[in-house]
C-alpha cells in the first residue's frame, strides 16, 4: 500500500507489518536469549525494576493522568491507586515465587520440575487500564525470563508508550536489556497487532472478545479472557450496611472501568426494600420508570453500549440521559429495577458504568435461578459474588453455577483479581474456563509464563492387581 507524502508527487510506502514486526521480534528474542542466563536473584531484581516504575508515586500519578486525558475513561485518584495496589499486590505475589531452574521436586514419584522461559510473549492490552494491565503482564513474563511486545489500544497508546519508556529506564539502572519490553509502533493498526499474534511464542489478551478470537485463530499458542456480568446476591442474612457500602465502593472505583465489577444485583424478597434502602444511603439513586427508558435509550441509542457513558460518573451519565433529578447529580451509582434477562434487556448485560441493575428473587432458590440465567446471558466463566452468612448457599454457587470465582462478602472488583486479604493471584486478567470460551480457568499468573520441564527417575513399581481395581465394581454388577 502507498500514499502520497504532504507537498511531494511521489507516493511513500507504508511499511510491511510483518517486516516491522519480525525486526521486532528478532530484537527481543536477542534480549531473552541473554536474559535466560540470569539467576533467580537476578531476574526477581528485574522484575522489582519493572514494577518500581509504576509504583514511585509521581510515575503512578503521571500515567493515570495521561489515561484520563486521553482515554477519557475512569478518574485520576482511583487509577493512582490501581497502579500501585495492583502492581504491588502483585510483586508480593512473585517476591517468593520460584521461576528459574527447579522449582518443584516430589521424590515418592521421582519427579523434578525445571521451570522454562515460554520465549517472546505478545500482550494485547485494553485502553480501560492501559498502564495496570501493561505492568501486570510485563512482571509476570519478565518472571519467567521472557521478553515481552505490548499491543495498546489507540486510546491507550500514550499512556503505554510513556510506561515503556519508565520501564527501560529501571531495566537501564539494572543493566538488563531494554529490548526485553518492546512495543509496536504507532500507529497500533489491526494488521501489526495481527502479525504480532503470529509472531510471537505466545499471546496474552485482555479487552475486546474480537481480540481474544483473533489470538486464538492466529495459529499461535493463546491465553485469552472472557467478558464479564457480574451478578451478586444479597441474601436473606447478610449484613445490609456492609454489602452495601462493599458494592457502593466496588462500582465506584474508577467509574467500573473492571470488568469485575458489580453489574447485577439479586436482592432476596425478605430484604429487598432495606437492602435498596442500605444501597440509597450508600450513594445510590434509584431511577423511576420513566427514567429508566430514558437511561435506557441514552446508553443503548444505537443498539449496542455507547461509548459516552463507559467508565463515566454517575452524574455524567444521568445529564447524558437528559435525567435533571436533583437527587441524581450527586448519585455516587444508578440503580435500575429489572425483571426481564436476555437480548430484549440491555440491563441484564454488562454495563462498563456505575449503573446497577436490581433483581428481585422470592427465596434462595429464585436468586439462584436468575443468577444462572444472567450468567448464560452474558458472563458465563467469569465470576458471582454473595453477601451471606450461609455457607451451604456459598457451597451451592461454587458447585452449580458454571463460574470460575465466587467472592463471598467482598467488594467484588477489587476481590476477584487478588487482595490483601484473600489468596486468589493479583491479576487484571480473569480466565473464565470452557463456560467463557478460554483456556484457563484461574487469574491470569506468572505460571502462565512458563514452560515446565519434567525429570522421570524410576520409583518402586506401584502396579495394581485386576482384583484391585475392578473386583469391587464386579461384585457389585456381577448379577446384573
Amino acid at each position: 500500500m502507498s500514499a502520497t507524502e504532504p507537498g511531494r508527487g511521489t507516493p511513500s510506502v507504508s511499511p510491511d507489518p510483518r517486516e516491522v514486526v519480525a525486526a521486532l521480534v528478532a530484537r527481543a528474542r536477542a534480549a531473552q536469549q541473554a536474559y535466560e542466563r540470569y539467576g533467580q536473584a537476578q531476574v526477581d531484581e528485574v522484575v522489582t525494576a519493572a514494577a518500581w516504575a509504576v509504583v514511585e508515586p509521581s510515575r503512578s500519578r503521571e500515567l493515570a493522568e495521561i489515561a484520563v486525558r486521553d482515554t477519557g475513561l475512569g478518574n485520576v485518584e482511583d487509577k493512582v491507586r490501581k497502579n500501585r495496589r495492583k502492581t504491588m499486590g502483585l510483586l508480593r505475589d512473585l517476591r517468593a515465587a520460584r521461576s528459574v531452574g527447579v522449582i518443584a521436586e516430589y521424590p515418592e514419584k521421582g519427579i523434578v520440575e525445571i521451570a522454562r522461559p515460554v520465549g517472546v510473549v505478545g500482550a494485547i492490552v485494553p485502553s480501560t487500564n492501559p498502564a495496570a494491565t501493561p505492568i501486570n503482564k510485563i512482571m509476570n513474563a519478565l518472571k519467567g525470563r521472557n521478553a515481552v511486545i505490548v499491543s495498546p489500544s489507540p486510546k491507550g497508546l500514550s499512556t503505554c508508550t510513556r510506561l515503556i519508556e519508565l520501564v527501560h529506564a529501571e531495566l537501564d539502572r539494572v543493566g538488563a536489556p531494554r529490548d526485553l519490553v518492546l512495543q509496536l509502533p504507532a500507529p497500533v493498526t489491526k494488521a501489526l497487532t495481527e502479525e504480532l499474534m503470529r509472531q510471537v511464542d505466545l499471546v496474552v489478551v485482555t479487552g475486546s472478545q474480537g481480540n481474544v478470537r483473533g489470538a486464538y485463530a492466529s495459529g499461535t499458542p493463546a491465553i485469552g479472557v472472557g467478558t464479564g456480568n457480574v451478578p451478586v446476591i444479597i441474601d436473606a442474612d447478610a449484613d445490609l450496611d456492609d454489602a452495601a457500602a462493599k458494592i457502593a465502593a466496588s462500582k465506584t472505583f474508577d467509574n467500573a472501568t473492571s470488568c469485575s465489577s458489580e453489574n447485577n444485583l439479586v436482592i432476596l424478597d425478605a430484604v429487598y426494600r432495606p437492602a435498596l434502602g442500605a444501597l440509597e444511603r450508600a450513594g445510590g439513586a434509584l431511577l423511576a420508570a420513566e427514567e429508566k427508558a430514558r437511561l435506557r435509550q441514552a446508553m443503548w441509542a444505537q443498539g449496542k453500549l455507547s461509548p459516552a457513558v463507559v467508565a463515566q460518573s454517575a452524574p455524567d451519565i444521568a445529564r447524558a440521559a437528559g435525567l435533571a433529578r436533583p437527587a441524581l447529580a450527586h448519585a455516587r451509582f444508578l440503580m435500575v429495577e429489572e425483571t426481564g434477562i436476555g437480548k430484549d434487556h440491555p440491563f441484564s448485560r454488562e454495563k462498563l458504568s456505575p449503573v446497577l441493575t436490581v433483581y428481585r428473587a422470592k427465596d434462595f432458590d429464585d436468586a439462584f435461578e436468575i443468577t444462572r440465567r444472567l450468567l448464560l446471558n452474558q458472563g458465563a466463566g467469569h465470576s458471582c459474588g454473595i453477601h451471606t452468612r450461609n455457607d451451604e448457599h456459598v457451597m451451592r454457587l461454587g458447585l452449580e453455577l458454571p463460574v470460575c470465582r465466587v467472592i463471598v462478602n467482598q467488594a467484588h472488583a477489587f476481590a476477584t483479581g487478588g487482595s490483601f486479604d484473600n489468596g486468589l493471584p493479583f491479576s487484571l486478567s480473569m480466565g473464565c474456563g470452557t463456560w467463557g470460551g478460554n483456556s484457563i480457568s484461574d487469574n491470569l499468573n506468572y505460571r502462565h509464563f512458563l514452560n515446565i520441564t519434567r525429570i522421570a527417575r524410576t520409583i518402586p513399581p506401584d502396579e495394581p492387581t485386576e482384583d484391585e481395581l475392578f473386583g469391587a465394581y464386579l461384585r457389585k454388577y456381577s448379577d446384573k
